[in-house]
Formats: C-alpha cells, structure tokens, sequence
C-alpha cells in the first residue's frame, strides 16, 4: 500500500483480523503479571533502558511499554516515513525528551531557527534544561555549528508566521549533527522531513493528529538509535501517553488526510478573501503569492496547509478587539481541530519569548477548522468591521 490515504486508514492495524476484532482494544493496565523473577527482571531492563518488549515476556509496568500506545507509534512512524516512533503526554513533554536525550550523550549545544512555539523557545532560551542555545537565520546555521552541538531545531511552517524553511539546504549546514523537525503545522500529509535528512520529527499530536480537541499528546518520528534513547527517558521521567489518547490519537490518523486537504481548501479560500479585507494589513499564508520564496510548495510540501496569520490595521488594539469579537470562530489557543480557532500570540503561546523575538502585536493566528466558508466569512468580516480605523 503506498497511497498514504490507504495507509492513514490501515497503519498499526494489521493484525486486527487474525486477532478476530475491527479496531485496536484499549489497554489500560499500570501494572502486568510476571511469569518469574528471571524473566520479568529481563524484561524490565529491556525496557528500562529504551528497548522494545522481549517476545514472550511481559510488559512489566505502564511507564515502560503500553501496545495501546505503541500502535499508535506505529501507525505514525509509517505516514512520516520513519523506522519508530516515541510518543508522550503533551508535545512539550516529546521536545524535552529530544533535548535530554541530546544532553544524555554529552552535547550541550542547539542551534536554532526563530519562529518556533513560544514553549520551545521558552524552554531552550531560559536554559530551563541547561543547554546553551544560539538563535541564527535560516542561512547562519553552518556557521553557528560549534563541536559540542547537538540538535539542530527548527519548525516549518513556523508557528506563528508560517515562515517556509528549505528542509534540504538546513540539514546540508546540519551536516552530521541530528536536524529536529517541528512537522506540527504540515503533518505527515503535506511533509515528511526525514524524506530531506531530517533525524528526528516532533509532532504536537494534540493538534491535527488527535484533530477533535480531546487529546493531549506529543510523538516524535526518528530511527532506531534516537527511538531508544526517547524510550529510555520516557520510562526515567515518566512522561507517558495515557493509553485512552494513544487509541484517540490512532483513530484521529483514519481521517487525517481528509481532514487536512479539507481544511487547507477552505484556508486557501479564506486567506485569498482576507488579503483583500481593509482592515487586514498584512497577511501571511504559504498559498498566497510571496510566501513561499524557495519554492517549498510542490517539492517538500504537498499543500500550504490550514494555518495563518494576519495583521490587523490599527496594531494591538485593533487585533485583541477582532479575536473578542469573533462568535463563531473560537477565540483559543491550539490549532488542527474541526473547529476554526484564533488567538493572538504575543499574549498567549508567544508571550515567554524574548521580547525582541516575539510577534507584531498586531498579529492573529487562525486555524481554519471545517465550517462553511462564508459561515467563516461572515463572521470575521463583522469582527473586521467593528474595529475598522
């Protein structure tokens, strides 16, 4: 099967027949029966330090393995193209993983790409983790390599001007040291880094992944070496995905694709209507002319996806009175889901940044959920009206 529609509906699920059922049972158990000290001490190592589960051999404790979970890791390892995939409680908790694991074998060191989400730049820019970070531009990366470097961090479309970054000239100045993708916003959909040497891909699976609002999660794509390493603090410092949003997040990518193109048809309609609104100042999509100055569309992105952001005339006030104006359109934060969201970034997921790093104040995220385009329309063009100077 290569159609990865067909494989969206039938990854992780396989063996669903030889085991006489339609969809994967929920495993809820913390704890699991050991056959004898001798083998369940085995299988408590195995997994302990990152493996996977001896065959025959039990799962020992909930923190180490759940196979809820771990079809859903499957199931998304092969949409990004990967060998594994490591999942946890929440995004933040996958991308701390990734830098535990970096700082694990002796690396202290990460360069950057601004934008990224506010908590990821928090994290690395507050030494939260003690890591050392330099913030560089698309094209410094190479330069601002140093030997004790270890992950190269960026995130495209980034959140929240969906700036597009070249997947293939950042891992060439990436070199040998490991590139982490935030694929959030593109989904394994529209992009696949590892296709373009990325090492690691990191998902906020809360997002379009679970794409109804009701699961928290963060998965990261990688190969074998990176997975067990993930696997290894994963078990140490309990960040585990509860097995009911494993099952949540596994049904979510039956309906991903649909869900995606249907949502990017009805941004692209929106953010053409938008660019000609007069109380829009600026508008930032990658379907729009201008916004795809390296010609990422059709070569590294299959679409521009369902994620925008736009200035409003009339700067702060203007924007924080059209996001309370909305009725409609939910004023939150989180993106991906089946319902059309907007927030201002620069007081809510972009509020820990740097005040130089921060967004135009003026600035409103949306992501366009699956209502009606003119329902849409209709409902920020009176919020634009309101506010018009």
């Amino acid at each position: 099967m290569n159609a990865i529609d067909t494989r969206a509906v039938h990854a992780g699920r396989r063996d669903l027949a030889d085991l006489g059922v339609h969809v994967p049972s929920i495993d809820l158990s913390t704890t699991n029966p050991l056959a004898d000290v001798e083998s369940g001490g085995d299988a408590y190592e195995a997994l302990a330090t990152g493996g996977r589960p001896i065959p025959g051999t039990s799962h020992v404790y909930g923190r180490l393995w759940n196979p809820t979970v771990a079809r859903f890791e499957d199931a998304l390892a092969e949409l990004e193209g990967s060998e594994e995939a490591v999942a946890f409680a929440s995004g933040m908790a996958a991308f701390t993983a990734c830098v535990l694991a970096m700082t694990a074998s002796g690396k202290r060191h990460v360069v950057a790409v601004r934008p990224v989400y506010g908590g990821t730049d928090h994290l690395l820019d507050n030494g939260l983790l003690g890591v050392d970070v330099t913030w560089v531009g698309p094209k410094e990366i190479e330069h601002a390599l140093r030997a004790d470097t270890g992950l190269v961090v960026v995130e495209t479309p980034a959140n929240p001007t969906l700036q597009l970054l070249d997947l293939d000239d950042v891992c060439a100045q990436a070199g040998e040291i490991p590139v982490l993708v935030d694929n959030t916003f593109a989904t394994p959909i529209l992009q696949q880094p590892m296709r373009h040497g990325a090492a690691l891909v990191l998902h906020s699976a809360t997002k379009f992944i679970g794409g109804h609002g009701d699961a928290m999660a963060g998965v990261v794509a990688t190969g074998p070496e990176w997975a067990a390493s993930l696997r290894r603090v994963r078990a140490v410092t309990g960040g585990i995905l509860h097995p009911l949003a494993g099952y949540l997040l596994h049904r979510g990518l039956q309906t991903l694709p649909i869900r995606v193109r249907a949502q990017q048809a009805r941004a692209q309609c929106l953010a053409e209507w938008l660019t000609t609104h007069p109380s829009v100042d600026a508008l930032h999509y990658p379907g729009l002319p201008g916004c795809d100055p390296d010609g990422v569309l059709g070569r590294q992105m299959a679409g521009p996806g369902s994620v925008m952001a736009f200035e409003v005339v009339g700067g702060y006030p203007a924007a924080a009175a059209v996001a309370n104006a909305c009725k409609l359109v939910t004023h939150a934060v989180s993106l991906g889901g089946t319902e059309t969201l907007i927030e201002h970034p620069a007081s809510l997921t972009h509020r820990p940044v740097a005040a130089k790093a921060r967004p135009n104040p003026g600035l409103l995220r949306i992501s366009v959920g699956l209502e009606a385009f003119e329902d849409l329309c209709a409902d920020l063009d009176e919020a634009l009206r309101a506010v018009r100077v």
